[in-house]
């Protein structure tokens, strides 16, 4: 990759995170008027998740936790999972999709203590700025990507898709958002 689309790439990760940050502070009114959250709302909830029945993958920022969902009901999950980090948010989002997947990726952003690049495996990529559901410990956070144990991150890597739709949302927000409805 370029030095130009590697500096491109983090300013969209940055501009992602601050938005991101912005839909958590002011409970979802970042995303509330966007076309693909007033889809969402059109759509029914996966009963215990904030997210609807055509996600693939969910995360809830607010309890850290995560589900695969097939069909409108929940296949695994609730898992535990850190996100954010690193002066990153995770992005939210109603409508992101996986783009990518690694099993043996390597950050080129994010080092070790050593200076060698950060292992992300098991990656499973879904937003600009390479941020994606990958193997690390679900009780640290991951520069905007989110972190599952190995089994979890086995079963995302394994059952997500290229094209599949992933939701990543605050449940105070959508919960907010959906009542004013």
């Amino acid at each position: 990759m370029s030095d130009i689309r590697r500096i491109r790439g983090r300013r969209r990760a940055v501009i992602a995170g601050m938005v991101a940050t912005a839909g958590l502070v002011l409970a979802g009114t970042a995303l509330a008027g966007t076309p693909a959250a007033e889809a969402a709302y059109r759509e029914a909830q996966v009963p215990g998740t904030p997210c609807t029945v055509t996600a693939k993958a969910c995360v809830d920022l607010d309890s850290q936790k995560a589900w695969l969902i097939r069909d409108g009901k929940i296949l695994r999950g609730p898992v535990p999972v850190a996100t954010g980090g690193n002066g990153q948010a995770t992005p939210v989002g109603h409508s992101l999709r996986v783009y990518r997947k690694d099993a043996t990726h390597v950050s080129q952003e994010s080092r070790l203590p050593s200076g060698a690049p950060a292992p992300m495996p098991l990656s499973v990529f879904f937003n600009d700025g390479g941020i994606a559901f990958h193997s690390g410990s679900p009780n640290r956070s991951s520069a905007g990507c989110v972190h599952l144990n190995r089994a979890d991150a086995q079963a995302w890597f394994d059952y997500l898709q290229v094209g599949d739709k992933v939701q990543v949302l605050s449940a105070k927000a959508e919960k907010a958002a959906r009542a004013q409805r």
